[in-house]
């Protein structure tokens, strides 16, 4: 899946990842301010969140109800190596069953499960995006 989006219809983005999501473990890479948080924000308004869907920069994870469930967000900015994030569970959570959207996940690679949808975003200027997906691991 390849996919060039103006900000203005980041639903269709949304919409066309939600679509081709294989596994309840979503990376989403892109420099900062690429739109990582904008983008898994617009897919948990469409799986049915109805709270504020901020980034988890400073307290690691979010979790957000939907309609089928608690939905787990993630943002690894921060991290000083991959161990800490065993200390907040990463294992139980990525294997939960929950879909688990992650940001910044380089800095934890060596915990990643085998299978996981992978997706890169690219800022093409102000208002554009391109998103595509890689395989997992």
């Amino acid at each position: 899946m390849e996919y060039v989006y103006n900000l203005d219809n980041i639903n269709k983005a949304s919409k066309l990842i939600i679509d081709n999501i294989k596994t309840t473990v979503v990376r989403i890479d892109g420099k900062m301010g690429a739109g990582k948080t904008k983008i898994i924000s617009n897919i948990c308004m469409q799986l049915g969140v109805k709270e504020v869907i901020t980034s988890p920069t400073f307290s690691l994870i979010n979790t957000y109800q939907s309609t089928n469930g608690p939905i787990y967000h993630f943002d690894f900015y921060r991290l000083q190596n991959s161990n800490e994030a065993l200390d907040i569970g990463i294992e139980e959570y990525l294997e939960s069953g929950n879909v688990c959207f992650l940001e910044w996940a380089e800095k934890i690679e060596n915990h990643l499960p085998l299978n996981y949808d992978h997706y890169i975003l690219k800022v093409l200027n102000d208002n554009t995006r391109r998103i595509f997906s890689l395989n997992g691991k």
